[in-house]
């Protein structure tokens, strides 16, 4: 629970990154979203999901361009997890495929991973997204 309470807490201060980069960008229509779909071997759920919370963690509390990385799983099939992943912009997603962190989950996962999908999403309201999470207390 700690370890969640702390995640989510980086995530809402990633989300007043946000605003700057609303403020720096012309549209954002330039952000770069998508959920990725994976099934984790059983075997190795507890250990990839500590890596994955690690490299989560990371990327948003070093790149500046990584507006989220919202990592979940399926309450019925918790080897089903989905990552949404929230970008400034195609150019920020290309510099954290090179970050050490990413490279180290990538690396270190790859054989926990039965498959991955990734599906490029297209965002259709542009103006709630910048309210994402205002309305959760802090600390949950």
């Amino acid at each position: 629970m700690k370890n969640m309470s702390r995640f989510l807490l980086i995530l809402l201060t990633n989300l007043l990154i946000l605003q700057v980069i609303n403020a720096q960008q012309p549209a954002a229509s330039t952000r770069m979203i998508r959920i990725a779909e994976l099934e984790i071997i059983p075997q190795y759920l507890t250990e990839y999901k500590k890596i994955l919370q690690e490299e989560a963690a990371a990327a948003i509390a070093k790149e500046p361009g990584v507006v989220a990385i919202f990592p979940m799983a399926e309450a019925e099939h918790p080897t089903k997890i989905r990552i949404l992943e929230i970008y400034a912009d195609k150019a920020a997603y290309e510099a954290h495929l090179k970050t050490p962190h990413f490279l180290h989950y990538k690396t270190t996962t790859t054989k926990m991973v039965a498959s991955l999908k990734l599906v490029e999403m297209d965002c259709l309201d542009s103006a709630t997204m910048a309210q994402l999470f205002k309305k959760m207390p802090s600390g949950q």
